[in-house]
Parts: structure tokens; C-alpha cells; sequence
């Protein structure tokens, strides 16, 4: 099985596969924004079914196209997970700091709660939390875009390497990615701009991170061993990011967020090297993201005045729903 890590350049018979693609597309595009909004449930709508299907049609637009973007750029650069991640930094620090701002908007929710997690780590000199920024950005990373993305590939591991879109397939994608950075900047800057300063600070970092996402070397050096089986490597992914979502908004929470997310940054790359990585790894890691948060939810108080049977009903649904979907794409993996 190939490396998780890398990717086989894409050859003549893989460069496209525009009808078998639709499925995984479209499950991308959902799986991205449930990931990123519901999964949590800290929305007050988690406990409304109707405004949650009806919120996919400008969520998935947002983060279900970016997703599908990240990774048809990806695969048909011949590249694998680290142009995955750095992409998905490129696309959360843009959507974070210049779409909807709320890097820099101290005002962008009307609840105490959001006084209360930016304050403690508030650089002011530079108007950013750094609790807000490992908890935005990270959290675009691994929720919105890479474990989506690694969960609907095992799905389908026999073009987990390939494109799945065409040239039209992928010019309705970046029109509607366009359109949903258009909606949610217009709505979310209407009150509220950043300075010229943060906006280009911002711009550069995201430049920065795509010139970064194709200047790594396509393969990487094998390293001698062999990788733990998938079963422990998702264990210690589940403790981490756990970790990670339980640090207190803190300088002590922040230093101790950046020692976690680095420590499995530098396992997963360690352990991908090695002889038997595959994609039940990928898989493994991606769903423990899922686990994490369809397991937290059950403990976070929404937003806004929410009936705590439906709350929970919700959390339910969506925590066997992971389940379900997890069991799926490890059954097919074992498959192919």
C-alpha cells in the first residue's frame, strides 16, 4: 500500500475519472462542513434539523469546496499529505483571517464566551489571540479540510490517488468556492474591517504557505522500521487532539497546544516513512479527529437557547453517524 504521506504521480489512466469521482465529491462537500460546524455542536441550530440541511447549501460551498480543491490540486500535482496540510493552513488562515475575519473582529459573536477565550492570550499590539489562532487555524486543518478528506478517500481507495473531476467539474468548484467567499466576507465585514496591515500580513503568510505546499520534494526518504499498526497510531491521535480541544485559553494552554499539535505533527511524519504506513493509517488518524469532536459535544453548551433533548438527540445521531461512516471506510480499505 502506498504511503499515506506521498503520492504516486498520477498516470495515463488515472488522470481522470470524472463519473466514478461524483460520489466522493459529493461526499466531501457534505462531509467537510458537518465536520466543521456540527460535529462540535456549538451552533444553537444543532438542535434544529431543518436549518442544519438547509445550512449545507452555504457551508459546503465554503468548506466543501475548498476541501475538494485541496485535494484535486493535490493528487493531480502527484503530491500527497503535507501539500494536503499546507494547503489546508493556506485555505483556514484565508477564511480566518480575510473572509470572515474573525482573527481580528472582537465583536464577531455576541457572547460572553468569546471575550472570555480571546482576552487571556490577546496580543494587542497585533489586535490577535493566540488561543484564537491555534483554535482557528488548527481547526480548520485537521476538522474542516484533512481528516474530511482522508475518511471520504478511504471510501474509496481505489481513486484515493487519482482526480476526481474534470476541467468543468473544477470550474464549478472554484465558482462555487468564489461565490461563498464573496457571501460570507460581504456578511461578516458589513460592521466590522481589519486594518491594511492585518489583511496583508495575513495575504503574505497564505502565499507564504502555498509556495511552501509545492516546494517540498514530492518523495520523501524512507526511514528504517516498521510503523505501529493503525490501532495505536488513532489512540494517540485521539489523546492529543482531545488535548488539544481541552487546553484552557491561557499562555500556559497556548504553549502547551503548540507542544501537543507539534508532537503529533512530528510522530505522523516520523511513523510515515516507515515500512507498512498505508492508508488504514490516514484513516485512523482522520477518524480519531472525528471521534474527538462527535465525543465533545455532548459536553459543550451552544450558543443560544437550545432544547437539551434535541442538542443531545443531535449529538447522537451525528456520533453514530461517524461511527457508521469510520466502520464503512475501514471495511473498505480491508477490501481493496
Amino acid at each position: 500500500m502506498a504511503p499515506a504521506l506521498t503520492a504516486p504521480a498520477p498516470g495515463p489512466a488515472s488522470r481522470r475519472s470524472p463519473r466514478r469521482g461524483l460520489p466522493p465529491v459529493a461526499g466531501l462537500l457534505v462531509l467537510s462542513p458537518v465536520c466543521a460546524e456540527y460535529l462540535i455542536g456549538y451552533d444553537q441550530i444543532i438542535g434544529r434539523p431543518l436549518e442544519l440541511l438547509s445550512g449545507l447549501l452555504l457551508l459546503a460551498p465554503l468548506y466543501g469546496a475548498a476541501a475538494v480543491l485541496i485535494r484535486e490540486i493535490t493528487r493531480r500535482a502527484g503530491r500527497g499529505w503535507p501539500t494536503i496540510l499546507l494547503l489546508s493552513a493556506a485555505c483556514g488562515l484565508a477564511q480566518a483571517g480575510l473572509v470572515d475575519q474573525s482573527l481580528f473582529n472582537p465583536g464577531f459573536v455576541d457572547d460572553p464566551s468569546w471575550d472570555r477565550e480571546r482576552l487571556p492570550t490577546l496580543v494587542s499590539a497585533l489586535g490577535i489571540s493566540a488561543s484564537h489562532v491555534l483554535n482557528f487555524v488548527a481547526g480548520h486543518v485537521i476538522w474542516s479540510f484533512a481528516a474530511p478528506i482522508a475518511v471520504v478517500e478511504a471510501c474509496v481507495p481505489r481513486l484515493a490517488d487519482r482526480p476526481w473531476l474534470g476541467k468543468a467539474g473544477t470550474g464549478v468548484m472554484v465558482v462555487l468556492y468564489g461565490l461563498a467567499i464573496l457571501v460570507f466576507s460581504h456578511e461578516h465585514t458589513r460592521d466590522f474591517m481589519a486594518a491594511p496591515r492585518q489583511l496583508g500580513a495575513t495575504a503574505a503568510l497564505v502565499l507564504a504557505l502555498v509556495v511552501a505546499a509545492f516546494a517540498l520534494p514530492r518523495r520523501r526518504a524512507a526511514r528504517p522500521g516498521r510503523a505501529p499498526s493503525p490501532w495505536p497510531v488513532a489512540g494517540i491521535a485521539l489523546v492529543l487532539l482531545a488535548a488539544h480541544q481541552l487546553f484552557p485559553p491561557t499562555w500556559e494552554g497556548a504553549v502547551a497546544d503548540v507542544l501537543v499539535l507539534t508532537s503529533l505533527g512530528g510522530m505522523l511524519w516520523w511513523w510515515s516513512a516507515r515500512e507498512g504506513w498505508g492508508r488504514m493509517h490516514a484513516l485512523a488518524v482522520g477518524g480519531a479527529a472525528l471521534l474527538v469532536n462527535a465525543g465533545l459535544s455532548f459536553a459543550v453548551e451552544p450558543l443560544g437557547d437550545v432544547s437539551y433533548a434535541a442538542k443531545y438527540a443531535a449529538n447522537a445521531a451525528l456520533l453514530l453517524a461517524v461511527l457508521a461512516l469510520l466502520a464503512g471506510a475501514r471495511r473498505r480499505l480491508r477490501g481493496a
